[in-house]
């Protein structure tokens, strides 16, 4: 159960309201400090809408967050949002098992940004081996942008885990296709 109620457009005053014009559990409870969710949407709608790195790429590194941090809002919604931008069953099923040190069937590109993801996620930082793997496929526009969704979310994990909160009920479906492992 979440820490804080979830505000709704109507217990905003009128210049907030917009903020919540997507009706998430997120944004409902970030709303409560507007200038820090206007600022979470800014950054977030550049890595989503903006960034040159593969949309594909991306979201499995931001899937690849929420699997290690067993954070089922983020999960459910990037599989979700995933599917929009090119994600399939199989890179998911990839993506698992390249978590587990097991073969996938992804691409040497994909493999390399979910390990560069789940090096900076347990480690801090991506290994210099790996960054030169994604140096030699990626921009320096793209790396940095990698690097930037890679932090993001997991700052996203964070916030979802302290506020505790909740998934949407419609999104519960993506849990019970790909389950989360149990920690």
């Amino acid at each position: 159960m979440a820490r804080l109620p979830y505000l709704q457009a109507s217990d905003l005053a009128t210049e907030h309201q917009p903020l919540v014009q997507r009706d998430i559990a997120l944004y409902r409870q970030l709303v409560h400090s507007p200038g820090a969710l206007k600022a979470f949407q800014g950054l977030g709608a550049y890595i989503r809408y903006e960034s040159g790195l593969d949309p594909r790429l991306r979201e499995l590194a931001i899937l690849q967050v929420g699997w290690l941090a067993r954070a089922p809002y983020e999960w459910a919604h990037h599989i979700e949002i995933g599917y929009k931008f090119g994600v399939s069953d199989a890179d998911i099923e990839g993506l698992i098992a390249e978590s587990a040190s097991k073969p996938s069937t992804l691409e040497p590109l994909a493999r390399t940004v979910l390990l560069a993801t789940r090096e900076m996620t347990n480690d801090l930082a991506i290994s210099d081996a790996t960054f030169a793997k994604l140096k030699s496929a990626l921009s320096n526009a793209h790396l940095v942008d990698l690097v930037m969704t890679i932090a993001f979310y997991n700052a996203v994990v964070r916030v979802l885990a302290t506020l505790e909160i909740d998934l949407e009920p419609e999104y519960q479906r993506f849990l019970e296709r790909f389950p989360l492992p149990v920690s």
